[in-house]
Protein backbone atom coordinates (compact mmCIF):
# COMPACT_ATOMS: atom_id res chain seq x y z
CA UNK A 1 0.00 0.00 0.00
CA UNK A 2 1.35 3.40 -0.93
CA UNK A 3 1.79 6.24 1.50
CA UNK A 4 3.21 9.74 1.51
CA UNK A 5 5.57 11.27 4.03
CA UNK A 6 4.97 15.00 4.42
CA UNK A 7 7.54 17.24 6.10
CA UNK A 8 6.40 20.67 7.27
CA UNK A 9 8.10 22.83 9.91
CA UNK A 10 6.36 22.35 13.28
CA UNK A 11 5.69 26.09 13.58
CA UNK A 12 5.66 28.74 10.84
CA UNK A 13 5.24 32.50 11.00
CA UNK A 14 2.32 34.17 9.28
CA UNK A 15 3.40 35.40 5.84
CA UNK A 16 6.74 33.60 5.95
CA UNK A 17 7.66 31.29 3.05
CA UNK A 18 8.52 27.73 4.07
CA UNK A 19 9.12 24.50 2.17
CA UNK A 20 6.73 21.56 2.04
CA UNK A 21 8.53 18.30 1.28
CA UNK A 22 6.72 15.16 0.18
CA UNK A 23 8.02 11.64 -0.46
CA UNK A 24 5.50 9.31 -2.11
CA UNK A 25 6.02 5.57 -1.71
CA UNK A 26 5.24 4.20 -5.19
CA UNK A 27 7.19 1.89 -7.57
CA UNK A 28 6.61 4.12 -10.67
CA UNK A 29 6.84 1.48 -13.41
CA UNK A 30 7.46 3.33 -16.72
CA UNK A 31 5.81 0.86 -19.06
CA UNK A 32 9.03 0.46 -21.10
CA UNK A 33 10.94 -2.17 -19.09
CA UNK A 34 10.65 -5.88 -19.81
CA UNK A 35 9.78 -8.13 -16.88
CA UNK A 36 11.28 -11.51 -15.97
CA UNK A 37 9.16 -13.18 -18.67
CA UNK A 38 10.43 -10.75 -21.36
CA UNK A 39 7.13 -8.93 -21.78
CA UNK A 40 6.91 -5.20 -21.17
CA UNK A 41 5.60 -4.35 -17.71
CA UNK A 42 2.40 -2.27 -17.76
CA UNK A 43 2.81 1.41 -16.92
CA UNK A 44 2.02 2.26 -13.29
CA UNK A 45 2.92 5.81 -12.30
CA UNK A 46 1.60 8.66 -10.19
CA UNK A 47 0.31 11.09 -12.81
CA UNK A 48 -1.06 14.02 -10.80
CA UNK A 49 -0.34 15.66 -7.44
CA UNK A 50 -2.56 18.41 -6.05
CA UNK A 51 -2.16 20.31 -2.78
CA UNK A 52 -4.96 22.31 -1.19
CA UNK A 53 -4.85 24.45 1.91
CA UNK A 54 -8.29 24.43 3.54
CA UNK A 55 -9.86 23.69 0.13
CA UNK A 56 -7.89 26.31 -1.84
CA UNK A 57 -5.43 25.01 -4.46
CA UNK A 58 -1.82 25.96 -3.64
CA UNK A 59 0.23 23.52 -5.77
CA UNK A 60 -0.23 20.97 -8.55
CA UNK A 61 2.09 18.90 -10.73
CA UNK A 62 1.73 16.43 -13.58
CA UNK A 63 4.25 13.55 -13.42
CA UNK A 64 5.51 11.47 -16.33
CA UNK A 65 7.29 8.10 -16.77
CA UNK A 66 10.78 9.63 -16.53
CA UNK A 67 10.41 10.31 -12.79
CA UNK A 68 12.03 7.87 -10.37
CA UNK A 69 10.36 5.42 -8.04
CA UNK A 70 9.27 6.94 -4.72
CA UNK A 71 9.07 10.46 -6.14
CA UNK A 72 10.17 13.39 -3.99
CA UNK A 73 8.49 16.76 -4.40
CA UNK A 74 9.18 20.07 -2.69
CA UNK A 75 7.37 23.36 -3.07
CA UNK A 76 7.32 26.72 -1.29
CA UNK A 77 4.23 27.82 0.60
CA UNK A 78 3.18 30.96 2.44
CA UNK A 79 0.24 30.96 4.83
CA UNK A 80 -1.50 33.64 6.89
CA UNK A 81 -3.22 31.36 9.40
CA UNK A 82 -3.15 27.77 10.66
CA UNK A 83 -4.91 25.21 8.50
CA UNK A 84 -4.89 21.76 6.98
CA UNK A 85 -2.87 20.90 3.89
CA UNK A 86 -4.47 18.13 1.83
CA UNK A 87 -2.39 16.31 -0.76
CA UNK A 88 -4.21 14.28 -3.40
CA UNK A 89 -2.26 11.82 -5.56
CA UNK A 90 -3.74 10.14 -8.66
CA UNK A 91 -2.19 7.60 -10.98
CA UNK A 92 -2.56 4.76 -13.41
CA UNK A 93 -4.78 1.81 -12.63
CA UNK A 94 -7.10 3.84 -10.43
CA UNK A 95 -4.37 4.74 -7.91
CA UNK A 96 -5.51 7.41 -5.45
CA UNK A 97 -4.00 8.54 -2.19
CA UNK A 98 -5.06 11.40 0.06
CA UNK A 99 -2.87 12.64 2.92
CA UNK A 100 -3.43 15.49 5.37
CA UNK A 101 -0.97 17.60 7.36
CA UNK A 102 -1.67 20.32 9.89
CA UNK A 103 0.08 23.67 9.51
CA UNK A 104 0.43 25.65 12.72
CA UNK A 105 1.06 29.41 12.50
CA UNK A 106 2.68 31.11 15.47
Amino acid sequence: MARALIRIPPLVRAGEVFEVRVLVQHPMETGYRPGADGRVQPRDIVTRVEAKLDGRAVFSADLFPAIAANPYLAFPLRVAASGTLTLNFRGDGGFTLVEHAAITVA
